[in-house]
């Protein structure tokens, strides 16, 4: 058995999307998406200071997570936050900073 089976299916989800959020890059990314409706790819590396291919692999990690979506056109990828992926992160945290607020923290 592997450790990870040892916690349930929305634990996995919320430890997932915290590591998709870990890096500030991606951060600046979900951000830079939602200023605007869409963009190319090479605009969003003209508004961090990291390479196209550095941007490309952030880009990656928050499409294989769910939270933007990305449609080709041309030789470009057209990137934008993926509205049920952004739902999917509102309600997860949600219900995790909820549980973490009923509990009597202050007893400690």
């Amino acid at each position: 058995m592997k450790k990870l089976e040892l916690f349930n299916e929305e634990q996995q989800l919320v430890a997932n999307l915290a590591k998709a959020l870990s890096h500030p890059a991606r951060v600046a990314i979900l951000q830079y998406l939602a200023s605007c409706d869409t963009c190319i790819s090479g605009d969003i590396s003209d508004h961090l200071p990291l390479s196209r291919t550095t941007v490309s692999q952030h880009l990656k990690e928050l499409k294989e997570i769910g939270l933007i979506k990305g449609e080709v056109e041309g030789l470009k990828i057209k990137y934008c936050l993926n509205k049920e992926g952004i739902e999917m992160l509102h309600s997860n945290f949600n219900n995790l900073i909820s549980n973490l607020k009923s509990n009597n923290i202050e007893s400690c």
